[in-house]
Formats: C-alpha cells, sequence, structure tokens
C-alpha cells in the first residue's frame, strides 16, 4: 500500500479542499444544494401555505377535498407509471450483459485506466474487509487505481487501514475535515488526484463482483459514445438476518432489477445508487462532478447526467451490500435519501421550463413523480392510513363530514388497489430475482412502508432544519455477516 497523503503539498491540499466543497457552487450556482430552495420556490412555497391555511380556516370542507383529489390523482399516476416502469424492466432486454468469457477475453485499448473511490468515515470494523474485496478484483494492476479517501481526523479507520496488508494500487488520501461532512465532498477531494478514465465508486461494506470493472469497460466500448454512466446492480448478502433486512433486500430487488431497467429505455433521470455507478472521467469534469451539499449525491448526479444530454446503462453485475439490520440505523439511511431526493428535485426545479424542454413531458414527469413523489407520497401515507384507522375505529361520521362519498371511495378504491399492484410488484421481484426465501417478507411489506413513512417525514423535517446535514450510517453491526448472499442475480 502506499500511503500518498499530500500533507507536503499545502498549496495543492487547500486548492483541492477548495473546489470539494465550493466548486459546483461557484461555477455552476444553480445547481448547488447549498442554497435550499431560490427566492422564486420561496414565494411560491409561502403562498401555497398561506392558501391552505386561508382555506383550513374558511373553507375547511372544500380544502380538504381539493387536496383529497391532487394526493389521489398523484398517487395513481405515480402507482401507474411505476407499474409501465416495472413491465418494461421485467422482460431483462433493459439490462446490459458481459459474459464471463467476454470480460476476461478483454485486452489493451478496451480496458482504461481505472480508478476506484473509497470514501469512509468511522469504519474500523469493516475497512479490512472492502480492502480484501477490492484486492480480488480482476483488473491489470498497472490500470488500476484504489483511492481509499479518509477523514484526516478519523484515527481509528487510518489506522485499521494502514494495519492490512493492501495491493500496491491502493493508496490512502487524508481528506482534511471541513463542512459539509459529506460523502460527496470527500470524492470531489479524491477526484483531484484520480488518474482513471473511468472512475467508481464503492462503499466501505461492499463486495463487487470481480469481473465487474472488465464488465462495464466492454459495455463502455459496445455502447454509443453518449453513454457517460453504467450502474452495476447492488444487492444485499445479509438478507435472511432478520425481517427489515428482507424487506431492505426485496424493496432493493425490485428497484435495481426492474424499476431502473425500466428507466434506461425512456427519456427520463436514472437516479443511481451510491455505489457502483461507473462513471467517464472526461463527463465527471464537464458536468460538476457531485455535489457536496446533496446528501444524495448520486441521485443528483444521474439527473444532471440526463440533463446534459447523456445516458447511462444498468450493468448485470451485482455489488453485494449490508442491508441495515436495526431499524434506527435503517430510519437514518433512509430519512437522508428522502431529504435528498426533495432536494435534488427543488435544485433541478429552479429552471423548470428548461428541464421540461431537455427531458421533455414523460422526463419531466418521472423525475418529478421519482424525487419529489416519492418522499412526500410516503409523508402522506401516514395521514391517510390515520383518517382510514379512524373509519375503521368507528369515527365514519367523522370522516363522512370531511371526505364526501365521491371523494373517499376513489381514495380508497386507490389505496386497496395501490397497495395490491405494489404487493403484487414485490412478490414478481423476489421470484424473478430468485429470493423466493423473501415471499414472506413481500407479503407482509406495509409493515415496511409504516417504517419508510416514518423516515420521509423525517427526512422533509430535516430539510428544513439541517438540509446538508449527513446521518451517518453505521456498517458492521453484529449478526450482518453471512459466508453467502441471499438470493442469486437475476
Amino acid at each position: 500500500m502506499v500511503n500518498d497523503d499530500p500533507s507536503d503539498r499545502p498549496d495543492l491540499v487547500a486548492a483541492a479542499l477548495h473546489d470539494a466543497v465550493h466548486g459546483l457552487r461557484e461555477r455552476r450556482p444553480e445547481a448547488s444544494a447549498a442554497t435550499v430552495v431560490v427566492p422564486w420556490q420561496r414565494r411560491v412555497l409561502i403562498g401555497l401555505l398561506a392558501a391552505l391555511v386561508v382555506g383550513a380556516v374558511f373553507a375547511r370542507t372544500p380544502t380538504l377535498v381539493a387536496i383529497t383529489v391532487v394526493c389521489t390523482a398523484a398517487y395513481v399516476w405515480t402507482l401507474v407509471d411505476r407499474l409501465i416502469l416495472f413491465l418494461r424492466g421485467l422482460d431483462g432486454r433493459s439490462i446490459v450483459g458481459v459474459t464471463d468469457a467476454e470480460a476476461e477475453a478483454a485486452t489493451g485499448d478496451v480496458l482504461p485506466h481505472y480508478t476506484i473511490l473509497v470514501p469512509a468515515f468511522h469504519e474500523p470494523e469493516v475497512i479490512a474487509t472492502v480492502i480484501e474485496n477490492l484486492a480480488a478484483l480482476r483488473y491489470p494492476a498497472d490500470k488500476l487505481q484504489i483511492l481509499l479517501l479518509l477523514e484526516a481526523d478519523d484515527d481509528a479507520t487510518i489506522a485499521a487501514a494502514r494495519a492490512v496488508d493492501a495491493p500496491e494500487s491502493l493508496r490512502i488520501i487524508e481528506v482534511p475535515p471541513a463542512d459539509p461532512r459529506t460523502k460527496p465532498k470527500a470524492c470531489n477531494f479524491g477526484l483531484h488526484f484520480a488518474t482513471g478514465d473511468i472512475v467508481t465508486i464503492y462503499d466501505a461494506e461492499d463486495r463487487p463482483d470481480p469481473l465487474q470493472l472488465r464488465r462495464a469497460a466492454v459495455v463502455f466500448d459496445r455502447l454509443p459514445a453518449d453513454t457517460a454512466c453504467i450502474q452495476a446492480r447492488l444487492a444485499f448478502h445479509n438478507g435472511g438476518q432478520n425481517l427489515l433486512t428482507a424487506w431492505f433486500t426485496a424493496d432493493y430487488a425490485l428497484w435495481f432489477g426492474f424499476v431502473l431497467p425500466g428507466l434506461m429505455r425512456g427519456n427520463a433521470p436514472i437516479p443511481l445508487g451510491g455505489t457502483s455507478n461507473h462513471l467517464r472521467r472526461d463527463v465527471l469534469d464537464e458536468i460538476g462532478a457531485w455535489d457536496p451539499f446533496n446528501v444524495t449525491e448520486d441521485a443528483d448526479l444521474g439527473v444532471r447526467i440526463a440533463e446534459s444530454g447523456y445516458h447511462t446503462a444498468v450493468l448485470d453485475s451485482v455489488t453485494w451490500e449490508e442491508a441495515n439490520s436495526d431499524p434506527v440505523n435503517w430510519i437514518r439511511q433512509r430519512s437522508r435519501w428522502y431529504k435528498g431526493y426533495l432536494q435534488t428535485w427543488l435544485v433541478h426545479m429552479r429552471r423548470p421550463v428548461q428541464l421540461w424542454r431537455t427531458l421533455g413531458p414523460v422526463g419531466f414527469s418521472r423525475f418529478t413523480t421519482l424525487m419529489a413523489g416519492t418522499p412526500l407520497i410516503a409523508c402522506l401515507n401516514m395521514l391517510f392510513w390515520l383518517i382510514t384507522l379512524a373509519w375503521l375505529l368507528g369515527q365514519p361520521q367523522a370522516v363522512q363530514e370531511q371526505f364526501p362519498a365521491y371523494v373517499y371511495f376513489p381514495a380508497l378504491f386507490c389505496l386497496v388497489f395501490g397497495n395490491t399492484a405494489v404487493l403484487y410488484m414485490n412478490l414478481v421481484a423476489c421470484r424473478e430475482s430468485r429470493l423466493t426465501v423473501l415471499l414472506p417478507a413481500a407479503l407482509t411489506a406495509p409493515l415496511y412502508w409504516v417504517l419508510m413513512s416514518v423516515a420521509a417525514i423525517k427526512g422533509t423535517y430535516q430539510l428544513i432544519s439541517k438540509p446538508s446535514y449527513w446521518e451517518k450510517t453505521f456498517h458492521g453491526l453484529p449478526g450482518a455477516a453471512e459466508p453467502e448472499a441471499t438470493g442469486a442475480a437475476r
């Protein structure tokens, strides 16, 4: 291992750190989440809030009816679109595959210089494992650079990394402490020391397919030049640990196995996963790399790739991760994702007309349903569940007074049909992904949706109170390690 701490070049470190934090905001302020809402968005939000308050005071029933109609329409459109994406992804044609033999046979110019960024913070328990997993990657050593990005004041993780017998291609980069303390800031800093033509990210608990880099290189060579990113599939190795990990694993099977490939077949942004996205370095430089103030920098980058006229492909290669087995830890992670989705929507909606022209009406609509609809509908679920509970517990008259039959029953039908459809998609995703052991978890998914709603409410609140705060997700929890992965790749 080479310890490439650049502390002997304070000028280089200072310039890299400044660019990592402020680069996107200075070059493209309209694309930065450093400011949550721009003035015109603030005026619109305040106006909507004022209208709701006035309506609730002076015309409560019509206001509630109008809100319910709008929410029901949003539910229906989101559900129909999700079913369309699922059906498109079901045939598997959108996922790009490269056989082992094809990957092993790739040589010469087909295999570009590669840089792997591994940001880690307070991960001494798993850092040796990730180094071991990265050492198992089958890629020419003279074309591979692995940058382990560790916070300079994280003494425990640095010590654990230095104690590992790592490959010569791995170098430690100590990231100077600076706000915001986020993964994208660390990646931006590491990018200043990256030499690869293709850059990818792995998280500290990742176990990638040993041939994944070769497969991605072959796909880049085959696909058109406007392919900027190749997203590998993510799955969990500990899906059978408890009910929560089973729900989470089924959720990922649906998302990476069917929804993302369905998105790939249309003109819509693909929200990238936080790991195993393989990116062309020249495109990264062109669009501004990662936003250090956005807590789902991956989703934001996926939108900017689409906005800039580039495309993303989904690769049939799996990176195994650790599913959160602790509910509190899971809510920390999922609330950050929901907060980041809303950040991303607000940022890219600063110029809605231009976004509409770039993505087209369908792409624009899908962007809205994914980035804004996913967290907001999860928040609204809790409200509508409480209304339904009031009806079931013997307060139908109170419900009927506020929600007339022509509003209530369509909403109820949407609730029943929508939940059934989502359960069906979960079951099919588990079956097609050969995760039949998770079928009981898929049937109990409504309990998982309650956790989602809690996380969405928390994330929405944090968007107001501390938008760029990165809530740490802890890995290496007791019982998470398993010798064999749950299920199989599709």
